[in-house]
């Protein structure tokens, strides 16, 4: 069969065999059905949630005249920017609440959660929130981006008993109602998005990251395949419920299960505890999905140039290992101990340094000084964190935080441990392919030969993944439940808990 695959900016052809399995998230397997996409009832339902919220008082009661008031926001990462995407809506059903309740709308801060990410262009924000939210917000000062680097902004709480030293957004800290709204969302950094993840990652500082994006947490075997019963999913928890402790107050959620299109399939708000528990059961069926029905030796997917952590991804080697190793903590239920990744990259050494400026300098590191594998690389993450350069292209220049790179490296090596090979296929400059372990071929065809002659034999199981970076992802499990309860999880567990 012919197949296409994402590549650069346009797409690469392959044949493979025809006993080539195909998924494409939401049409392979549907989603369940979204709640009416028109704003009148995605408005409807948003505000019931905030008056029915879950193990705390309606946002209306937590606020009254007087009160100053944070509403945190997911960057541009997460979560779609159409008419009706949850932010949009859920930010103006929570200031009709607020406002309803004496608050000023001069005492609100809209801020965006971007944490290690690039801070929000003025471009972004106009697409994360609308051009209503943006002229009312932006103009007067009370729409602004989190800047985990600006200690005038910033409140150290100490650390938590795990030893996690936990750092904060001064603003949310000092609020009188703190507003988290967030999405639940597949996520292979401790199953989903939203939650306590929100916080912890989003408002928080690099050293408070560095408690669980690093490989003594994302190499523990716990963390793949994804699961919410994993280490990395306790320390957000735990971080976020010590924020609450030390504020004196819960932090107010309201999360939206989303579906392959980030739409809203269920609206739940109230204190992240109880929102996580519930959101998950809707979302372990949109995102956790039962269908393969024999473990495969070969994946097959392609990479464009520009994905969700922005243009660059799909070529700086550096970002394209996070990649293929977010493949692997979504799909190790279905993979076989001896799989093969075939992957198109154009390859061709853009970096884009403006957006990752350490990136070129990471790369270059791993290739000296003993460098065998990306954890070796661990030990210069405070030196590049503290990078002063580094630090002010992220405050000043919406560039990535340099410890970020850190998290990428030791999701990156991920790849490496879970699969015999991975090919690139139809790199430009390949030499950057090969600097990172992988091996380089000029088709989809040839790849598939050398795997089959090497690793995987003449008859191997192949799972092709068209869309793999166009669509949000699923955790692919075996169709009977069963077969996913095994070692690899780390905890013996049902497939999506």
């Amino acid at each position: 069969m012919q197949l296409s695959f994402e590549y650069g900016h346009g797409l690469m052809q392959a044949q493979l065999p025809d006993t080539t399995d195909v998924f494409i998230p939401g049409q392979t397997v549907a989603d369940p059905p979204c709640l009416p996409q028109d704003w009148d009832s995605l408005y409807a339902a948003t505000l019931h949630s905030l008056r029915h919220p879950l193990g705390m008082a309606p946002l209306r009661e937590q606020a009254h005249a007087g009160s100053r008031v944070v509403i945190v926001i997911p960057d541009i990462v997460k979560g779609g920017c159409q008419p009706t995407s949850h932010r949009k809506v859920a930010v103006r059903a929570c200031l009709d609440e607020l406002y309803a309740a004496g608050v000023r709308a001069q005492d609100v801060l809209l801020l965006i959660s971007n944490g290690l990410h690039p801070r929000a262009t003025v471009q972004e924000m106009r697409a994360i929130l609308g051009d209503a939210l943006f002229e009312a917000f932006y103009p007067s000062g009370q729409l602004t981006s989190h800047d985990s680097e600006d200690w005038d902004h910033l409140v150290d709480l100490g650390c938590t008993a795990q030893g996690d030293r936990v750092i904060m957004n001064r603003q949310v800290y000092e609020a009188d109602v703190a507003v988290l709204v967030g999405h639940t969302q597949g996520n292979p950094y401790g199953g989903y998005s939203g939650g306590y993840k929100h916080c912890a990652t989003g408002i928080t500082h690099w050293r408070s990251i560095s408690a669980h994006h690093v490989p003594q947490v994302m190499h523990r075997p716990d963390f793949v395949p994804v699961s919410t019963h994993s280490e990395m999913r306790s320390r957000f928890d735990t971080q976020g419920q010590f924020m609450e402790e030390k504020m004196g107050k819960r932090f107010f959620c309201c999360d939206a299960v989303l579906d392959t299109c980030s739409r809203q399939i269920e609206i739940h708000s109230g204190w992240a505890k109880e929102v996580q528990a519930v959101s998950w059961r809707m979302a372990d069926r949109r995102t956790y999905v039962h269908w393969a029905e024999k473990p495969y030796d070969v994946v097959v997917f392609g990479m464009p140039t520009n994905f969700h952590y922005g243009d660059g991804m799909g070529t700086n080697p550096i970002q394209m290992m996070q990649a293929l190793s977010a493949q692997v903590i979504r799909h190790k239920r279905v993979l076989s101990d001896r799989c093969v990744f075939i992957v198109s990259s154009l390859c061709d050494g853009y970096f884009h340094d403006e957006r990752w400026p350490y990136a070129r300098e990471l790369y270059e590191m791993f290739q000296h000084d003993g460098m065998q594998t990306l954890p070796d690389m661990n030990r210069y993450g405070e030196y590049f964190a503290t990078n002063a350069e580094y630090v002010r292209r992220y405050r000043f220049a919406n560039a990535f935080h340099p410890f970020h790179g850190f998290s990428m490296m030791s999701c990156g090596h991920l790849a490496e441990m879970h699969t015999s090979a991975i090919y690139i296929v139809g790199a430009r400059e390949p030499g950057y392919a090969r600097g990172m372990g992988l091996k380089t071929r000029a088709t989809f065809e040839e790849a598939l030969q050398d795997a089959m002659r090497k690793y995987v034999g003449p008859h191997p199981n192949i799972l092709a993944l068209p869309r793999t970076f166009t669509t949000a992802a699923v955790h692919l499990c075996m169709r009977d439940p069963s077969l996913n309860n095994h070692s690899r999880d780390g905890v013996l567990h049902p497939c999506g808990g």
